[in-house]
């Protein structure tokens, strides 16, 4: 059982047993750890303790960061930019295909893939000339599914599997909590339809750490009424994480579900607030 396992199985356990309020030695037991070691593994994994980490999954948390992430969002796309700068906030620029390219189905590529580990569980990693094409976290014996729906969204390239080639990739993208932010711009290449690559493009306007409602992103891309077409989008995905749609909740706080699923979903957003936490506490003693 790797770090994100151990991790994931904490979250199930708190959400079945959070009105408990159950203690370190609880959350230690009940992944075969000592208090000790699982005091090690949050380190390493979220770089706060245990019980901030716990914090972070908090529903009544939910709702403040939703509110937060309102106007950050919408300051964000008004000035065109990013979102204010954070340690582990990625530089991702986003290209959609032509419709000759969605037509030729990638015909005369040559895709580099490969699965590796993340602190999230395993992940397909694709990337083409044009940047990365596919990103997917990977379910227990789920490697021939996700190679075949890479393969089925890029049906005229030829695939090329290095695994060695997928770390590389993987790691400045997932660089942990409190890491040293040297990250290079990363291009993303994505098939979807002109709708579909504005809600990634305003997805990508999020702040690492904060949420948005369906709701709140539909009005971002002055589409109000379009709040179903945009969890459509926001479902179809194509590259996990570098377009950040696990940020996105409904508009009661409730954290809903997600394409790679929903305890992962809540370890991802835990994690990143873990890092502007401890990012916060770095700049507070230094």
């Amino acid at each position: 059982m790797n770090d994100y396992e151990r991790v994931a199985r904490v979250i199930q356990f708190l959400d079945e047993r959070h009105t408990e309020q159950p203690d370190l030695q609880a959350l230690a037991n009940h992944v075969g750890l000592s208090p000790y070691h699982f005091q090690r593994l949050f380190s390493r994994w979220a770089a706060i303790s245990p019980k901030n980490f716990l914090q972070c999954l908090t529903l009544s948390h939910a709702r403040s960061l939703l509110r937060d992430g309102e106007s950050v969002l919408g300051a964000a796309l008004d000035s065109g930019l990013s979102g204010p700068g954070r340690l582990h906030d990625l530089c991702v620029h986003l290209e959609a295909a032509s419709p000759g390219e969605l037509k030729s189905g990638g015909e005369g590529w040559t895709i580099t893939y490969g699965f590796a580990e993340t602190p999230f569980g395993t992940c397909l990693v694709g990337e083409g000339p044009r940047g990365i094409c596919h990103l997917a976290f990977v379910a227990p014996n789920g490697t021939p599914t996700e190679t075949a729906a890479l393969q089925e969204n890029w049906p005229g390239a030829d695939l090329r599997r290095d695994d060695g080639a997928a770390s590389r990739i993987l790691a400045p993208i997932f660089d942990p909590p409190g890491g040293d932010g040297s990250k290079r711009p990363l291009n993303a290449f994505v098939r979807g339809t002109e709708f579909q690559v504005r809600v990634w493009r305003a997805l990508l306007q999020t702040q690492s750490g904060t949420l948005v409602s369906y709701g709140q992103l539909a009005a971002a891309i002055a589409q109000p009424t379009a709040t179903r077409a945009v969890g459509t989008s926001v479902g179809r995905n194509p590259v996990a994480f570098l377009i950040p749609c696990h940020r996105v909740i409904r508009s009661t706080g409730v954290i809903g579900n997600y394409r790679w699923g929903r305890v992962r979903k809540r370890a991802i957003l835990a994690w990143e607030r873990a890092g502007l936490l401890a990012e916060k506490s770095t700049t507070t003693t230094a």
